[in-house]
């Protein structure tokens, strides 16, 4: 009934119930296992749900908001494993995983609670490129991501994963530039952006 009723909640829980995957990525002895197993059968899935599809399919949770959003969410998840897998040393290549579940975080749970809280208390509109958001929604969005990073931060080193010494400051940063690439960005292509550029922040105050 909620998928009729409320097709952008709807749409919402299930970005949060993807992005849950994150917790699993370290106990995947290879990436490449859930690129070619999880996360890219999960992409194919969802672009048939979408307009551009060859097989028409109802479905309004796609439907809702952006038409190709959970197709883009799943796709960048896919391609940010693979790339850095790729860059991971030779005999370790979940050594980057931290940083593809960093960059999934603000999509998964700062986007997703900041759609819902925004929908529903948001007050204070503003309009960029076209694209209406809320103050609300926004101040959601960086506070969730600021907390949900330092506890998948917390999980990851937590079950023996291989990361850098914790910094408070990178992921306030990180969270900022988040939000704000995710109010300048409109038509679901926030779904590649704030990942992305999630991720190469990381990779680059961390790592280099």
């Amino acid at each position: 009934m909620v998928l009729k009723t409320r097709p952008e909640v709807s749409r919402k829980f299930l970005h949060i119930m993807i992005g849950n995957m994150i917790f699993a990525m370290p106990f995947f002895s290879d990436p490449w296992v859930m690129v070619w197993f999880l996360t890219l059968p999960i992409t194919i899935v969802l672009f048939f749900l979408t307009e551009y599809s060859p097989i028409k399919i109802d479905n309004s949770v796609t439907e809702s908001g952006h038409a190709l959003g959970l197709f883009f969410y799943a796709g960048i998840w896919t391609l940010l494993i693979a790339i850095y897998s790729m860059l991971s040393p030779a005999n370790d290549f979940k050594f980057f995983i931290w940083i593809v579940a960093l960059a999934i975080v603000p999509m998964v749970y700062g986007d997703g609670f900041a759609a819902l809280i925004g929908q529903k208390f948001g007050k204070i509109k503003y309009k960029v490129f076209g694209g209406t958001k809320s103050i609300e929604g926004s101040l959601t969005m960086f506070v969730v991501t600021n907390v949900m990073s330092v506890f998948v931060w917390m999980v990851f080193v937590s079950i023996g994963c291989t990361m850098p010494e914790f910094n408070i400051v990178n992921i306030i940063m990180i969270s900022l530039v988040a939000t704000l690439c995710e109010a300048f960005s409109y038509g679901g292509i926030d779904n590649l952006t704030v990942p992305a550029i999630t991720s190469i922040l990381y990779y680059l105050v961390a790592v280099l």
